[in-house]
């Protein structure tokens, strides 16, 4: 369960950090080479530099033979990773790609059937196996300049048989500038 969970946040921590340009002739390549759809053809949009808070709320967790009590404490230890701040700076912003994001923060353990990156949309979905487990991950939302929204989906085999899932709903929130 550590495992899915870790992909899970793997996937919501790019979907925070994923919201800046993106090099559509070099991710074409790369795109076509792993068998993905090609990315939207309008760059996503950019957003700006200063402090970033971001939350994050567990919207589902389903799992074969969970208790609720753990569910709730799995709720609660999404709940007090919320409300973290990030001061991102104007070189940051004009360094971030978020097609590389995927590519660097999954590896070479997963397999994108949707890259969809540009405008003001993210639409991405795949596969990524660690230590023979198989875990797929799909991200659904939107970016602005001062705001992302993205669902963060996650399914994957269960411990003790069947399939969990889990999806947390990550936004983050442009609040200011960075403070000193």
């Amino acid at each position: 369960m550590k495992k899915f969970i870790t992909v899970a946040l793997l996937g919501a921590s790019l979907a925070v950090a994923g919201c800046g340009k993106s090099d559509n002739s070099a991710d074409a390549g790369a795109e076509k080479a792993s068998g993905a759809s090609t990315a939207s053809s309008s760059a996503p949009v950019k957003r700006e530099a200063g402090n970033w808070k971001t939350d994050i709320k567990l919207v589902k967790f389903d799992m074969p033979g969970v208790p609720d009590n753990m569910k709730d404490q799995m709720a609660k230890q999404f709940a007090s990773a919320s409300g973290t701040e990030q001061c991102v700076t104007q070189e940051q912003v004009d360094q971030e790609n978020p097609a590389d994001a995927l590519s660097k923060g999954f590896g070479e353990g997963c397999t994108w059937s949707k890259k969809e990156i540009g405008g003001s949309t993210v639409d991405v979905a795949g596969t990524c196996t660690s230590n023979g487990q198989k875990v797929e991950l799909a991200m659904n939302g939107t970016m602005a300049a001062k705001k992302t929204d993205v669902l963060v989906t996650s399914k994957g085999p269960a411990p003790a048989g069947g399939q969990m899932e889990m999806q947390m709903q990550v936004t983050s929130t442009n609040v200011g500038p960075c403070k000193a």
